[in-house]
């Protein structure tokens, strides 16, 4: 095998987003659903024999050391692997909208090299590569819809039933350490349990996240607003500035001003690259 083209990384929603305390290192704790959408970026593989790693930037330039070269290092460090790669990045996703776009590419990228480098990992060991360079990209390596607790490792795979979205992303991104370290975060949330989100999965909880997000980020609101306009429940997703609504039927969103990026997605089962890593179950 020599090249891996069209592979997806799709994006994520948090479904609800509690912060249940902080660990002595400063991490918090939390407790979300992820749930993976249809809206995805597309990375392309080519395998080097001299070892090297580079990237080629197909749309968004990305900064020159990202996740994606980031994760393909890891794997590198991990297994002793000699190989290399060239990989080329189309981003769709947009970034700072807390969509987990930068987490899946980065995800994709180590399932990817796993089979053009034929190194044969678990998901498992993948899982283990990946808690380092971010909470959300074991989740995005193991490919299934999730309860997600701790600082993202406690990872349970669950059914969501199909549904419909409508997201929005104003043109402004926010930035995860400020929401993170605002003085008004609620850090306090009750335990959820996993029975009481399957009585109402797309109405469960909140966003704790949200009212930090609203005074840093006023657009945040304007959207929020602009979906609940239309008879929506909306929320912020993640610690970005998208929000999301779930679609009981088609909504005409021709009036949403053009600067914000809007898509209406279904969520997905399991992720395209699932079989990428051996099984562990």
């Amino acid at each position: 095998m020599q090249a891996l083209y069209d592979v997806a990384a799709p994006a994520k929603l948090n479904l609800f987003l509690h912060i249940t305390g902080r660990r002595d290192d400063g991490y918090h704790l939390l407790q979300s659903v992820f749930m993976l959408i249809d809206w995805c970026d597309t990375l392309h593989f080519q395998l080097r024999s001299d070892g090297q790693l580079s990237r080629e930037d197909l749309s968004t330039p990305l900064p020159p050391d990202d996740l994606v070269l980031r994760a393909a290092r890891a794997l590198q460090a991990a297994t002793g692997t000699r190989q290399g790669a060239h990989i080329g990045v189309h981003k769709d996703i947009p970034a700072q909208a807390g969509m987990g776009g930068g987490s899946s590419d980065a995800a994709s990228c180590l399932l990817a090299l796993n089979r053009l480098w034929n190194l044969k990992l678990s998901v498992a060991q993948l899982q283990a590569i990946a808690l380092p360079l971010g909470a959300d990209v074991p989740f995005f390596v193991g490919g299934r819809n999730a309860w997600v607790e701790g600082i993202g490792e406690k990872i349970t795979p669950l059914s969501l039933p199909p549904s419909h979205f409508l997201v929005a992303k104003p043109p402004e991104g926010l930035d995860t350490k400020l929401i993170f370290s605002s003085p008004d975060l609620k850090r306090n949330s009750d335990h959820a349990i996993l029975a009481g989100f399957a009585a109402r999965p797309l109405h469960f909880g909140e966003n704790v996240l949200q009212p930090v997000a609203e005074n840093l980020c006023p657009t945040v609101k304007q959207v929020l607003e602009w979906l609940e306009s239309k008879g929506l429940h909306a929320r912020m997703t993640g610690s970005g500035s998208a929000v999301f609504a779930p679609m009981p039927s088609d909504v005409d969103a021709t009036d949403a001003p053009s600067a914000w990026s809007i898509r209406k997605c279904s969520n997905m089962d399991v992720h395209p690259l699932v079989g990428w890593a051996f099984s562990d179950g």
